[in-house]
């Protein structure tokens, strides 16, 4: 009784400290994961932030380049205007501040024609001017991206100054173009692990991705549905690159965030099931080994009883013979019988018994009467069969009436010879049910399963095996089930055994 009762609070002992060895771990690896995912978010802002700024500088130099285009073309006009009035008749030193105007032009492409288009002079076209005499093709349409300027030199005579965007604004454009190219492309790159989206400023279409799979985001159900989530877990992140042109980032975590959130589960998960299939093995050995002594136990017990058996057997048929014969002689025939019946039952424990179809009924008022008539009259025994009809199983007769005889001395000792004794016996379609019921002390419900283990006994002197050989010859011989229903102290304790009928 003790070793199962300090066994059962070792369980709770060894489960108490697993869960908070399990809440332990859980609580520092969710720490690390929130660490990281701190980490994460900072490291996103950083980049965010990078990445506004990036945009801010790339905004900031096309307002630039804007301010050089109109620059320039303020000075084709001054250009212009100088041109027409070194036509006019001024004094020679307004004519040479007009000369130097036009002489210090080294920048911006221009080219001076007549109504019908002919080249009068060029500057900062290179050799390819003298190639023509009239502007025209592609050196005409190259020169006309920008509104020509026309001047009046003369009243009636027009002359035209053609001029493109100079050489340094080309290679600064070049370059402005390059890194709204590269800026996108840049984005991805650099974004940290993390699966992102980049859309217009409709948040709908997407320009570029990173960290997602491609073909899937050109899925418009699986896009939307991502962009959705994103925006759950961040706020997009707007970037503006021009005054008119916005870009939206969506972000979430990485993979290896979310690998992390789920990684202490599933490890619990490997060590559980590592631990479970250990429990099995072990489990399965201990049994193993338990049987072995069941066995070898009840083979010796067998092989002990025979010789004194076979003693008593020959002493009572010299007395036979010697024609003694009394009550006595009949007493001591019985329990020689007795006794070659339990030998038999022990020599069968081990060994697969023959189950023969028998009338359950038979056995069970057989069985009773035998106790009955060995117990103290102050016990009741009601045994109740429907109909009073034979119920017929397949059983093994010798080892199922072992069962009934421990059913029935335990509730003999748990009501201290005195009290009352019921048996049901139904049936239904599958399976016969009996139930045995006792006036006794009863049972603690936290003992309902403990009391079929080896060794358990509340008695002072008892071995505990009982219940437990009683379970092993229902359960593994008879394929059946045996347990404790109820238990009420000093009103009833159920024992029910179901067996399946025969087929």
């Amino acid at each position: 009784m003790n070793f199962y009762t300090k066994k059962k609070r070792w369980k709770w002992v060894l489960f108490t400290m697993a869960v908070v060895i399990v809440t332990a771990s859980l609580w520092y690896t969710n720490i690390l994961v929130n660490k990281i995912a701190r980490s994460e978010r900072n490291n996103v802002r950083i980049w965010a932030d990078a990445l506004q700024r990036k945009a801010n500088l790339v905004a900031y130099t096309e307002k630039f380049f804007e301010q050089i285009k109109e620059e320039e073309r303020k000075r084709a006009e001054i250009l212009a205007d100088a041109s027409k009035n070194m036509m006019s008749d001024v004094n020679s030193e307004v004519l040479d501040i007009y000369y130097k105007i036009i002489q210090g032009n080294t920048t911006i492409p221009v080219i001076m024609t007549k109504d019908n288009d002919s080249i009068i002079h060029a500057r900062n076209v290179g050799d390819r001017i003298n190639q023509y005499d009239v502007l025209k093709g592609d050196l005409k349409k190259e020169f006309t991206v920008y509104k020509p300027i026309r001047v009046e030199y003369l009243p009636g005579e027009y002359q035209t100054l053609y001029f493109k965007e100079s050489t340094i604004y080309t290679e600064l454009r070049q370059v402005l173009e390059d890194l709204n190219e590269s800026f996108l492309s840049e984005v991805i790159e650099n974004a940290v692990s993390v699966p992102v989206i980049i859309t217009d400023s409709t948040m709908k279409n997407v320009l570029h991705s990173g960290n997602l799979n491609k073909d899937k985001i050109s899925d418009s159900s699986y896009l939307a549905q991502t962009l959705k989530e994103m925006a759950s877990e961040n706020e997009p992140i707007e970037i503006t690159l021009t005054e008119s042109e916005k870009r939206y980032i969506f972000y979430q975590k990485s993979a290896l965030q979310k690998q992390l959130q789920v990684y202490p589960f599933v490890q619990l998960g490997v060590i559980g099931l590592f631990l479970l299939i250990s429990y099995f093995f072990f489990s399965t050995t201990r049994r193993s080994e338990q049987d072995r002594v069941w066995i070898g136990m009840s083979k010796e017990t067998a092989h002990q009883l025979g010789t004194p058996l076979s003693s008593m057997i020959a002493w009572l048929e010299l007395m036979k013979l010697k024609g003694i014969e009394d009550e006595g002689i009949k007493e001591i025939q019985k329990d020689i019988d007795r006794l070659e019946n339990i030998t038999d039952r022990f020599s069968k424990i081990g060994s697969p018994p023959s189950l023969d179809p028998v009338n359950i009924v038979d056995v069970v008022y057989n069985s009773t009467e035998y106790i009955k008539s060995r117990t103290s009259k102050k016990i009741e025994y009601n045994i109740n069969v429907p109909g009073d009809k034979p119920i017929i199983v397949p059983v093994n007769a010798h080892l199922f009436s072992w069962v009934i005889e421990n059913l029935i001395k335990n509730a003999i000792d748990a009501m201290s010879g005195q009290g009352k004794i019921t048996i049901n016996v139904h049936e239904e379609k599958k399976w016969v049910i009996i139930d045995f019921s006792d006036t006794g002390k009863g049972i603690p419900k936290t003992q309902f399963k403990a009391i079929f283990n080896p060794g358990y006994t509340s008695k002072k002197r008892g071995w505990g095996l009982g219940l437990s050989l009683s379970k092993r010859i229902i359960r593994e011989y008879h394929k059946g089930k045996i347990f404790v229903k109820h238990s009420h102290p000093y009103k009833e304790t159920m024992f029910r055994i179901i067996l399946r009928k025969q087929a």
